[in-house]
């Protein structure tokens, strides 16, 4: 049997652990996966399906004896490993690489089509 109270509590942990790492505020583990969207992997995504499905039915007396606890803890364990492998400075890092080589790429191109166009024009 499994308690409702911890399982609301394991499973608001975990959307604040996704909050810290994303940096948004959501109350709920459902709307935290939408606001993370494909930046997680899929499996970690079905995980937290389970879980918010299970935080449901756990409420229910008849319901929640259909609720297997070892793939409850199996899911808690699988997210929170997916989401404690997230480093944030690395995901901005990455973003502000990403920004900087996209905008050189812009400039070697305008660059090289003036060139051409010099060229074409007969001014070089």
């Amino acid at each position: 049997m499994i308690d409702p109270a911890k399982l609301r509590r394991d499973n608001r942990d975990l959307c604040r652990l996704a909050g810290r790492k994303f940096s948004f505020e959501v109350e709920t583990l459902e709307r935290a996966m939408k606001k993370i969207g494909r930046r997680l992997p899929r499996e970690a995504h079905r995980q937290a399906r389970l879980l918010a499905e299970a935080e449901r039915l756990a409420g229910h007396p008849k319901l929640s004896l259909m609720l297997d606890a070892e793939e409850i803890v199996g899911a808690q364990a699988a997210l929170r490993a997916a989401l404690e492998r997230i480093d944030p400075k690395e995901r901005r890092k990455g973003m502000v690489l990403s920004t900087l080589v996209m905008a050189a790429f812009h400039l070697i191109a305008v660059f090289a089509l003036l060139v051409a166009v010099l060229l074409w024009r007969g001014f070089l």
